[in-house]
């Protein structure tokens, strides 16, 4: 955060990959919606994006460059911000993403930390995109499975932020968004960061259609095991867990939802956002029930 005034503030994040998806309009779409969601994460309003592209000139032609950034025009203009200009590079591998400068009341501001005892755990969105994403790309991804998956990451976290904010002020005490360390590494650094240990119900945590049968069809990342060895021994999982809903706690995702600590009293006024655990006192981890 860079402090202009008593009540203004800048927030900045930059987020780019490589293809999820085989469209480049929608691939635009997505790397825009994910790159914006930290900004949201943090309480704050994008005001102007920068283009980041690796674009390899050899294999595609402009046309393909001008429909990925034609979907990421599309998105930030949905934010209600805009493109600046930006950077390409040459390069063997395409990438693309977004550098993005948001708005805040510098008083205001959602950390991933400040998480206490009592709180209640919010997920705005449901898991699932990587092991979906993974379908999608073997093949096995139907085209009703795709038009969900492009959809749910396609979706900004605006509307959930927006809602947040207008809580009593001083009930959202934590927040971050969920992408590459899947749910559980996110919520990990949380819990670390507050000193707090979280218990979280792995049957509420909500999951894209289709995500629990491609996980148990083996349609699994890799990063799913990166994310448990980043876990480093702080999550303890209930005997009688799914295999399935385990998995799919640690799945990386790509625009994934925001995770809210929320004082109790006003856990049931967020649409949309689902409870899925509680804050408990202990050393910092996380209890995974059933």
């Amino acid at each position: 955060m860079f402090r202009l005034t008593d009540e203004l503030a800048l927030v900045q994040t930059i987020d780019f990959f490589t293809p999820i998806v085989d469209d480049p309009y929608d691939f635009g779409r997505i790397a825009a919606a994910n790159a914006l969601s930290d900004v949201y994460a943090m309480g704050g309003d994008p005001a102007i994006a920068l283009n980041v592209v690796c674009f390899p000139d050899e294999t595609f032609g402009p046309e393909v460059l001008g429909e990925i950034l034609r979907g990421g025009h599309d998105v930030v203009h949905e934010a209600g911000a805009v493109i600046g200009g930006g950077h390409s590079v040459s390069d063997k591998e395409l990438k693309y993403g977004l550098a993005v400068t948001g708005t805040i009341h510098p008083d205001r501001i959602w950390a991933n930390e400040g998480a206490r005892p009592g709180d209640v755990l919010l997920l705005t969105k449901a898991v699932g995109t990587g092991v979906l994403a993974t379908a999608l790309k073997k093949g096995k991804l139907d085209e009703a499975g795709t038009e969900h998956l492009v959809a749910s990451m396609t979706t900004l976290n605006r509307d959930a932020s927006m809602a947040a904010r207008d809580l009593p002020e001083g009930t959202v005490h934590a927040a971050t968004d969920i992408t590459g360390n899947g749910l559980l590494g996110h919520a990990i650094e949380v819990a670390r960061a507050s000193g707090v240990r979280l218990s979280i119900d792995a049957s509420a945590v909500p999951v894209l259609d289709g995500a629990l049968q491609a996980t148990r069809k083996g349609f699994l990342t890799r990063g799913e095991t990166g994310n448990m060895t980043y876990l480093d021994g702080q999550a303890s999982f209930a005997r009688d867990l799914d295999r399935a809903r385990r998995s799919l706690l640690l799945d990386p995702q790509t625009s994934g939802g925001l995770l809210l600590f929320v004082d109790p009293s006003v856990a049931s006024a967020l649409p949309g956002a689902v409870p899925i655990g509680v804050v408990t006192s202990g050393p910092p981890g996380i209890d995974v029930l059933p």
